[in-house]
């Protein structure tokens, strides 16, 4: 198959692993560039000097393209941007912040650019600045989320009508019935982040890994939408939250209780209790951990039969 995703990326299959905090290093990214998708690596919890020893570890594992996400309201934005030009990265997903502070910059060293957006509004927005492609992420995505609640369904049609350069579908994809979904509405390449979380390449603790694969329908739920929204799993720090919110806590008191390394606490060092859980509304159908080489191919060989059988049906 080949389409402006592959082309652009220069990859196999239009299969993109999003670039997830305290998840996404460079043995989860290297596995699946080689394994045909794109593989990303999370800039958005490692200091300077561990992003580009993350890089320099990729580039030493696979001789595919790799990326690196990085959230632009990141504190040494800068000399995060300086290791990813020395270091030549050639794809950087942009995300969390105006896509026109860096887009001229990257694309000027040669970096293919994408931002990762939640509405249609914010898509154009992209356009204008000069990406390359957008991701949009619809709200059953985990890790946080747009503040429109706009479903996938809903926002890849509309963002596909909106602009004219090449779209990825984002937000409850896991699986290739859901690939093949989102290219009826209009998408290109789909980014998968929660079912790359349980694979065995990711940095996230084997705790939270477990617990994904045991998790059922309505167990994540979005939360402090006061502050950041964000998808998490209801544990006794969910609860926390939303019992604050609900006494009408304000945004100081919220930063309070989510503290520092909260995220890091519960997906990094695995405490299931007082940890920060981010996982996407599809974790429910997961239930066993595997390779990220062979959640690629088990994802593109369904995107294939379902596209088959579809074709059957009319």
């Amino acid at each position: 198959m080949e389409n402006r995703i592959n082309s652009l990326f220069n990859i196999q299959y239009p299969i993109i692993q999003a670039g997830m905090i305290w998840c996404s290093g460079w043995e989860l990214a290297s596995a699946v560039s080689n394994a045909g998708g794109l593989g990303i690596i999370g800039a958005g919890s490692m200091y300077p000097a561990v992003l580009q020893e993350q890089i320099q570890k990729c580039k030493a594992a696979t001789s595919k393209p790799f990326a690196v996400n990085l959230p632009l309201l990141y504190p040494s934005i800068d000399q995060h941007v300086d290791i990813i030009l020395k270091e030549k990265v050639p794809i950087v997903f942009t995300s969390a912040g105006n896509p026109k502070t860096w887009t001229s910059h990257l694309k000027a060293a040669g970096i293919t650019v994408v931002h990762v957006v939640s509405s249609t509004k914010f898509a154009l927005k992209c356009q204008e600045a000069g990406v390359d492609a957008v991701v949009a992420e619809g709200f059953e995505a985990g890790g946080h989320n747009g503040r429109e609640e706009t479903t996938t369904m809903c926002l890849i049609p509309a963002v596909r009508k909106a602009i004219h350069i090449p779209l990825i579908a984002a937000g409850g994809i896991s699986s290739g019935s859901a690939m093949l979904a989102a290219f009826a509405l209009g998408a290109e390449g789909v980014q998968i982040g929660s079912r790359f979380v349980a694979s065995n390449e990711s940095s996230a603790h084997i705790h939270f890994k477990n617990k994904i694969i045991s998790l059922q329908e309505g167990d994540t739920q979005l939360s402090l939408k006061a502050l950041t929204p964000v998808r998490l799993v209801k544990n006794e720090f969910f609860n926390s939250v939303m019992d604050a919110e609900n006494k009408g806590a304000s945004k100081e008191e919220l930063e309070s209780l989510l503290g520092h390394g909260r995220a890091k606490k519960g997906m990094y060092e695995g405490d299931l209790v007082a940890g920060e859980l981010e996982i996407g509304q599809a974790s429910a159908t997961f239930k066993n951990i595997m390779p990220a080489a062979a959640i690629v191919k088990e994802i593109w060989e369904e995107f294939l039969l379902t596209k088959n059988c579809m074709s059957s049906l009319f």
